[in-house]
């Protein structure tokens, strides 16, 4: 399987897909859009995945990538390629299949619970995972449903967690389960200022806390999620 991934800022790679993607010998490439690098033609790659970052899809002004960004994930999408979006990159999926993108009712930055919808149950791909679990989330925007698309998670939060497309063949994820201790130091550190306390917002101290149980079920929910797209969808 050739994985073709974009990153928008330096501090969020892969994480836990990553650690999936080389231990099944799958072949990895990337395009670093804020060195303005050149996008892949579609037949390059097998499924494209869109990862996170502190800027917003509509910030077309300061980041002038994401406008080419946005028509390279529709002629994924319209060419069958696997697409998976975390969190920006559930956004900017959500955006292109025509849904809203506005500010959530408020940040949620920290460990929180997300749970599936009875949808869910009914995924080839969400049903293998549990009714709910702890995720990792640090976002301030939020996605309304695409049209056609299928409602598969909610959280306290943020009512649109996760959804479906395209059969299951396109999937955005508000949360991470991509998240490492490695990534969070990461955040913490890039991003920090966005710590301002708040009924779903951590403070540095639970963010960097032991949460290596927490950090290991995300392992595993990762690798659900990913064996079981590749299982469904995969070439």
């Amino acid at each position: 399987m050739r994985i073709h991934y974009l990153q928008h800022v330096p501090f969020e790679g892969l994480g836990n897909i990553e650690n999936w993607a080389l231990s099944k010998g799958h072949q990895i490439s990337d395009t670093q859009l804020y060195n303005n690098e050149p996008l892949p033609e579609p037949e390059e790659f097998d499924w494209l995945i869109v990862m996170g970052g502190p800027m917003n899809i509509y910030e077309e002004d300061r980041f002038r990538w994401l406008a080419r960004e946005k028509v390279f994930i529709r002629d994924a999408i319209d060419a069958g390629k696997i697409v998976l979006g975390v969190c920006l990159g559930a956004q900017l999926i959500a955006s292109v299949l025509g849904a809203k993108i506005h500010k959530n009712q408020c940040p949620e930055i920290g460990w929180f619970d997300v749970r599936l919808t009875d949808a869910a149950s009914k995924s080839r791909v969400f049903s293998r995972l549990p009714e709910w679990f702890s995720a990792f989330h640090w976002h301030g925007d939020t996605f309304d449903l695409p049209p056609g698309a299928t409602w598969i998670a909610e959280s306290d939060a943020c009512r649109n967690q996760a959804f479906e497309y395209g059969g299951g063949r396109v999937i955005g994820l508000q949360f991470h389960l991509d998240t490492t201790l490695e990534s969070i130091r990461r955040l913490v550190e890039h991003c920090g200022d966005e710590l301002v306390p708040g009924e779903y917002v951590q403070s540095e101290r639970e963010l960097l806390a032991d949460h290596r149980e927490r950090l290991a079920d995300l392992g595993g929910y990762s690798e659900i999620l990913l064996d079981g797209t590749l299982d469904e969808y995969g070439v």
